[in-house]
């Protein structure tokens, strides 16, 4: 019997979604006793997690409340359930117990001021140790186009479009349902404002900050500390930005950038109009404020202007073991913390040590013996196209810039010379 259950991976799991689920037949044995109507869950923490399996029954005949540990195959088309008795399965849910497809299937999803987002069409549920867990609700296109039936067309575009596949909320963003639910036809309403911001993802923060109207987004953006809210900035797409820029205070924008590697910043403030890009900068305290503007202003558009001072340099006759002690203090300024550069008192470069080697050497090893001293560099005269280059080829994260005496200027973060969207197109 080819069963999720029995051949589900349990260290990953098998992902599932309740539109497929459903509605298909339910067998004790071979028998067939009804179909899948609805889903038991109950709070866990983050997640949710399956309790228990509603089975419709026909006319006549009461619903089955089935416990999950009940189950024996759960098929792309049946579900297969071991119980001595019917009868003794015979009972319907408790008014304090959530059902999937009846209160959250179909329901609004609003942020915690009452303001839509979107629809529930799916809800995403993992399968892991014989346990099923609510992971995600699903407001995409694609479960849209399966809560109508266009199940093959949304099939298809789910293999064309990644973009589908992305328009979802955690469950852990999803405040807990009234205790006693009863006929729940409410909204299913979000709760991340300020609790649950610091454990979000910057990328995931931005997703969500484009689905809210204006002054939904600027609520929750000043909930944020600087430092979260300047990663999340950098990956708002660009119209967003402008307006949410358009409506901060300009010290607290300039604030935000100053977090930035010149590179960062100049992208930032390049969507902005001239003459707020201008006020903004007269604002900052950036070190290097020369190099964001010359970015700006396109006229130097050397590799130069994209290196940051921010970097982790060492000794080589320091053991890993101080290094490693030291590293939380010294890396919580620089904007490169996967490599330490290993300097001689002048500043001359020596070689390259990866985070990863570090953590494996030994205490007492010294970093000139663990050091990588075949380095490839960027001078300062090389190109923002020279350095996308040596990138690509090289694959490394990070790039040293040096002048003809091998002394280190700077470090290019590979990010900072491969995104320059906006600060270098034309």
């Amino acid at each position: 019997m080819n069963s999720f259950l029995n051949n589900t991976n349990e260290h990953v799991g098998t992902v599932l979604f309740l539109s497929d689920l459903i509605g298909i037949k339910a067998f004790v044995g071979e028998k067939k006793v009804g179909k899948l109507d609805d889903l038991v869950i109950k709070e866990h923490e983050k997640l949710a997690e399956v309790t228990h399996l509603i089975i419709s029954r026909p006319f006549g005949y009461k619903s089955l409340l089935v416990p999950l540990e009940r189950v024996v195959a759960l098929e792309r088309k049946r579900v297969v359930i071991d119980i001595p008795a019917v009868e003794n399965f015979e009972g319907e849910p408790q008014e304090t117990e959530v059902l999937l497809a009846d209160h959250i299937l179909d329901k609004k999803v609003i942020d915690l001021d009452g303001k839509e987002i979107d629809v529930v069409y799916d809800v995403k549920l993992l399968l892991r140790d014989r346990r099923l867990y609510v992971t995600d609700v699903d407001f995409s296109r694609y479960g849209l186009l399966k809560r109508i039936g266009l199940k093959f067309v949304a099939n298809f575009a789910y293999h064309l479009a990644e973009m589908f596949k992305k328009e979802t909320i955690s469950w852990a963003y999803v405040r807990p349902l009234p205790e006693t639910i009863g006929s729940f036809r409410g909204a299913v309403q979000l709760n991340f404002l300020k609790e649950d911001l610091p454990e979000i993802h910057p990328v995931d923060l931005a997703d969500i900050l484009e689905e809210l109207s204006e002054e939904q987004r600027l609520a929750i953006f000043n909930e944020l500390d600087t430092e979260q809210a300047s990663d999340t900035l950098e990956e708002i797409e660009p119209r967003v930005q402008r307006s949410l820029i358009s409506s901060m205070d300009k010290e607290r924008v300039a604030d935000l950038i100053d977090e930035m590697t010149p590179a960062q910043a100049a992208d930032v403030l390049a969507v902005l109009s001239t003459q707020d890009a201008e006020e903004i900068l007269n604002l900052m305290e950036h070190t290097e404020s020369e190099k964001i503007e010359s970015l700006l202003d396109k006229q130097d558009e050397t590799i130069a202007n994209l290196t940051t001072s921010y970097f982790i340099r060492f000794l080589p006759d320091v053991p890993a073991d101080l290094v490693i002690s030291a590293y939380r203090r010294v890396a919580e300024e620089a904007d490169v913390r996967d490599y330490l550069y290993v300097v001689t008192h002048d500043d001359r470069l020596q070689g390259v040590v990866s985070l990863p080697d570090l953590l494996l050497a030994k205490p007492e090893t010294h970093l000139k013996e663990i050091m990588t001293t075949q380095v490839i560099t960027l001078r300062e005269s090389d190109t923002i196209d020279e350095a996308e280059e040596k990138f690509t080829r090289y694959r490394f994260d990070a790039l040293p810039v040096v002048d003809d005496d091998n002394v280190i200027k700077g470090v290019v973060p590979f990010r900072d010379v491969m995104n320059l969207e906006h600060a270098l197109s034309s």
